[in-house]
């Protein structure tokens, strides 16, 4: 497998600290993403940082039959766009990035213009890792796939609290439209590479 640093991007998604509350322990979770960011940054990759937060009125604007929007009013203090809870953790490693972008919804393209920076920047490849699994990995693997991007998912740089839905998409839903590999192995992979 070829894998060109230059027209990849790793993309941590969601490494805030209302969302890795939801684990339970997430410190090495956290050391294996910013592995994955360093290699990726060392090879001359693209770094980009999604996370979920709102401003008021975005919070006002989800329609009352909207489970996600019911469950992010109820915790309105905690999603905040300018509140500590929704920054990207310093953990990873990310700072500085490419790109940082904010959304409103689960996947990482909906309601960002990620794809149009990615574009801008001649990436071909998105390497995956977040929490939650089941949510914006998920989301973000078939956004991804519609846009026509090669896709890379970081098995052990990706987390859920429902670790019987982590492996099912990993073995079984995931490899039908990405590449599904270790820190280790993506590591391996890009330092092969020629600079």
């Amino acid at each position: 497998m070829h894998l060109n640093p230059k027209t990849t991007a790793i993309i941590a998604m969601d490494f805030q600290p209302t969302i890795l509350g939801t684990l339970e322990n997430p410190a090495p979770l956290l050391a294996r993403v910013r592995e994955a960011i360093r290699v990726t940054r060392a090879q001359g990759g693209y770094v980009a940082t999604v996370r979920v937060a709102f401003t008021p009125e975005e919070l006002s604007s989800f329609p009352a039959s909207s489970k996600m929007g019911l469950r992010m009013q109820s915790i309105a203090d905690k999603v905040m766009s300018d509140a500590a809870s929704t920054q990207v953790v310093s953990e990873i490693g990310a700072a500085p990035t490419h790109c940082a972008v904010r959304k409103t919804r689960v996947g990482p393209f909906l309601t960002t213009d990620l794809d149009t920076q990615l574009r801008n920047a001649g990436i071909d490849t998105v390497v995956f890792a977040g929490i939650h699994t089941s949510g914006c990995v998920l989301t973000g693997v078939r956004e991804a796939n519609d846009l026509d991007y090669r896709i890379i998912v970081l098995s052990d740089a990706c987390a859920d609290p429902d670790t019987v839905a982590h492996d099912a998409l990993m073995h079984t839903i995931f490899p039908k439209q990405a590449d599904v590999m270790s820190v280790s192995e993506y590591s391996n992979l890009l330092l092969s590479e020629p600079q």
